[in-house]
């Protein structure tokens, strides 16, 4: 299914996991509560696609396009997000834990109450972005751009690194 164009596609509940989507078009499909463990989803066009409550633990979505997606309740564990876009994208409460962000643009992103823990934010911007009550315990912020970030209540115990910017 790489590069397969499935822009507006409805795939709810769909079972995608370990599935090859790499370059593909799927902007603004439904993907809410989809299971895409393990897929690869190397630069895949996700922008505006719903992907509430998707399963995308240990997904990789090396320089994938997530711009405005909604990733609420979301499981991204272990997934690799590096050099994504995901510039606008609600990804509140969703999972991060143990995620690869390195570069990833999360500029105005939505991750309040997100966990966040372990996961490898280091030169991310995260300009804007709401982290309020986030779980960032053990994360790597090593040159991330934080700011006009919203940081309140956070938990913060054992950050790696030193970011480039804060609030």
């Amino acid at each position: 299914l790489g590069c397969a164009d499935l822009e507006f596609a409805f795939l709810l509940d769909a079972n995608l996991s370990d599935a090859d989507l790499d370059f593909a078009n799927l902007t603004n499909a439904v993907l809410f509560i989809a299971n895409l463990v393990g897929a690869n989803l190397t630069g895949a066009d996700l922008s505006g696609a719903d992907l509430r409550n998707a399963d995308l633990s240990g997904a990789n979505l090396t320089g994938a396009n997530l711009t405005s997606a909604d990733l609420s309740d979301a499981d991204l564990s272990g997934a690799s997000l590096t050099g994504a876009n995901l510039t606008s994208a609600d990804l509140s409460d969703a999972d991060l834990s143990g995620a690869s962000l390195n570069g990833a643009n999360l500029t105005s992103a939505d991750l309040s109450d997100a966990d966040l823990s372990d996961a490898d934010l280091s030169d991310a911007s995260l300009n804007g972005a709401d982290l309020s009550g986030a779980d960032l315990s053990g994360a790597d912020l090593s040159g991330a751009n934080l700011f006009l970030a919203n940081l309140y209540g956070v938990r913060s115990g054992g950050i790696v690194g030193i970011p480039n910017a804060l609030p």
